[in-house]
């Protein structure tokens, strides 16, 4: 099983549309996805056409009272389930806090779905708190959606210094380009840039387009309705690039090259 955070800590970076795409894909070539909407503005439930609501709210989720796989959800599409989003996550922090080993609460409830699931994306809130730091804690991965702007290195550079921080280690950093518009010299400019500061941004970006901000319309991933649009394209060569970077020995982190293991 892998599990894929689709995180940043801006809102309105494309996040869920990452995760519903990516998570589209991944199930339309054959592996068991799930997406799990953590945000409690649940959007990533609203594409999905299903109610955003858990029986017992996240308290009885976080006590154990509730198994998370008798909280999933079919979708419309093969291999493709959801768990669904929760006003209550807006409490999940305090919750959280009051647990023993707060920052592993989300990898304890995770690891159970192991036989179920090949892939899980977590759809994240936008923020920096004891959610987000469950979300690194649990993630082999996380794909970080970034609109080419100098506030989107800046919010890059704080949460390179929150992982280092706090000792957050063995999560594959996957920062790339969302909402790019090529007519803007700002975003040429960081698109040049960024990438020699930081090895690990992909290559793959998803540009601005009208058909993403069409998803709200039709309440499906794109490649169910507009499978040869530029932007549908894109997401395929993302997660193309995804899946060799989760492959490769070689990962980058934090900025560097991983050193290779001994022997």
């Amino acid at each position: 099983m892998r599990i894929f955070g689709v995180y940043n800590i801006k809102g309105g970076v494309g996040k869920t549309a990452t995760a519903v795409n990516l998570a589209y894909l991944s199930a339309r070539e054959g592996y068991r996805t799930l997406v799990w909407d953590l945000d409690p503005q649940a959007a990533a439930t609203y594409y999905f056409r299903i109610k955003p609501r858990i029986k017992g709210g996240s308290r009885k989720m976080l006590k154990g009272k509730r198994e998370l796989d008798g909280l999933v959800k079919g979708t419309d599409f093969e291999n493709l389930d959801l768990l669904p989003a929760d006003f209550s996550y807006r409490n999940m922090d305090l919750l959280l806090g009051e647990a023993k080993k707060p920052a592993k609460q989300l990898l304890r409830l995770l690891r159970p779905l192991s036989e179920e699931f090949d892939r899980i994306f977590l759809d994240c809130p936008p923020s920096i708190s004891l959610v987000s730091e469950n979300i690194f804690r649990a993630a082999d991965a996380l794909l970080i959606p970034s609109i080419p702007t100098t506030l989107s290195m800046r919010t890059y550079q704080q949460l390179l210094q929150f992982l280092e921080g706090h000792r957050v280690a063995g999560v594959d950093l996957m920062p790339f380009f969302s909402m790019v518009d090529r007519r803007k010299r700002l975003h040429l400019e960081i698109m040049e840039q960024m990438p020699k500061e930081y090895p690990e941004v992909l290559s793959s970006h998803i540009p601005y387009a009208s058909d993403v901000e069409r998803m709200g319309i039709y309440r499906k991933p794109l490649g169910s309705f507009a499978p040869r649009s530029p932007a549908e394209q894109a997401y395929e060569l993302l997660w193309e690039e995804v899946q060799k970077r989760i492959n490769d020995p070689r990962v980058i982190e934090f900025g560097r090259p991983r050193a290779p293991a001994a022997g």
